[in-house]
């Protein structure tokens, strides 16, 4: 009897063991996919839209509905879904809208319907939400770094596979080729998560004070702000004026579109270097690298006489955005419950959602200023002062510690 009941305890653990590695893989898959979905379009989005819409401004607000939308759903979606005890439903919703965003942008005839479906796609992103918390939820608590410095790694690779296929898509099929098959795509990702495992928790209604202790919680928050001013650079100079600055160097927008693709390997790099890392350095330690690197990189920039010296600065401001991403994801959440973790994991990205709004629309402020090389300075001074300066205020232990 006692042979039996070991045996068939050895025969459960070999299932479970079984069953959760199956859950990783397909999660791991679904980020892929996801993040393809949203960025087969990308390199050459911003001139399918000056196609259609003669105005550049008008093609800037139309740019912008994704970081605005996604800054708006995703804390209201981490809530719902604790509230509710179940994250795959609200997965495969956003991941239809990520769809559908791609196949109205495509059919779009007016600056109106192209404005709606980048909203839509905005509102898409707010998959990471629960697919962070999920995929955590797959690890034990103390490895909450590690388990986002993973799924981040697949992220990347996912958005520079697809950036990859732009130019090839679009040479094969015109510019709807690349919408349809991330609609396509999208459409794969939901069957994936069909048969993915997640445990269900009971039902816990959201509570206002318990809310609003969990966002004021300096271990919660304080991580998100970093990301913001991380988002901020990233979006405000790398996918904002390095283009611009590259074509004044002399850069042809095949020479764009490499530094782009080079941006999103580079992150890839730095996502696989935090996960080696975050087990032997400390989170604080890697995150003030992380910063110094960006502001290296942006430096650089500023006073860059070639290309060459342009793609080094390239270089840099992936590998420190690729470091910093999935660190401070894992900071915000590493002490969180995890019947309060989607709500932490779409504070956070509501907040980092805001320096992607953010960071195009103020350093086009500053460079129209004083000029677009002291613009990057002031963005590389600004970006290493903040960051270190909060970087430095870091809970070291997890508790609900206010701001």
């Amino acid at each position: 009897m006692h042979k039996s009941s070991s045996a068939h305890r050895a025969s459960s653990a070999l299932t479970f063991a079984s069953s959760h590695r199956l859950a990783v893989g397909l999660y791991l898959i679904i980020a892929f996919l996801y993040w393809a979905s949203l960025y087969l379009y990308i390199p050459t989005l911003p001139t399918y839209i000056q196609g259609k819409v003669n105005d550049l401004a008008l093609v800037g607000v139309i740019l912008s509905m994704y970081g605005l939308w996604q800054a708006v759903i995703r804390l209201p979606l981490g809530i719902a879904a604790d509230w509710l005890g179940w994250r795959k439903p609200f997965i495969i919703f956003c991941l239809a809208l990520s769809g559908l965003g791609a196949w109205l942008i495509a059919q779009a005839d007016s600056p109106t319907q192209l404005l709606v479906g980048r909203a839509v796609t905005g509102l898409a992103a707010g998959t990471w939400v629960p697919l962070v918390a999920v995929f955590s939820s797959q690890f034990p608590a103390h490895e909450a770094v590690r388990a986002t410095a993973i799924l981040t790694l697949v992220s990347s690779l996912g958005r520079m596979s697809a950036t990859s296929l732009t130019g090839s898509l679009n040479n094969w099929g015109g510019y709807s080729l690349a919408f349809f098959l991330a609609t396509g795509v999208a459409g794969l990702a939901i069957l994936l998560v069909l048969p993915a495992y997640e445990q269900r928790r009971p039902v816990v209604r959201p509570s206002l004070g318990s809310t609003g202790r969990l966002i004021t919680r300096r271990d919660v928050l304080l991580p998100a702000v970093l990301a913001a001013v991380g988002q901020y650079a990233d979006w405000g100079i790398t996918f904002g004026f390095m283009p611009i600055l590259a074509k004044q160097l002399g850069g042809t927008g095949a020479t764009q579109s490499l530094m782009v693709s080079m941006h999103l390997g580079v992150i890839a790099l730095g996502n696989l270097a935090a996960s080696a890392l975050v087990n032997r350095v400390s989170s604080q330690r890697l995150v003030y690298f992380g910063f110094g690197v960006v502001a290296l990189g942006i430096g650089l920039a500023a006073l860059a006489p070639s290309l060459a010296v342009l793609f080094v600065a390239q270089f840099c401001l992936g590998l420190g955005q690729g470091m910093n991403g999935p660190v401070l994801l894992g900071l915000s959440i590493r002490y969180v419950a995890d019947a309060e973790r989607t709500t932490a994991v779409g504070l956070h990205q509501s907040v980092y959602a805001v320096g992607m709004f953010a960071g195009p629309w103020l350093s086009g402020i500053l460079a129209e200023a004083v000029g677009l090389r002291p613009m990057f300075g002031v963005t590389a001074c600004a970006c290493l002062l903040v960051g270190l300066f909060i970087a430095s205020r870091l809970a070291a232990r997890g508790g609900n510690q206010s701001v």
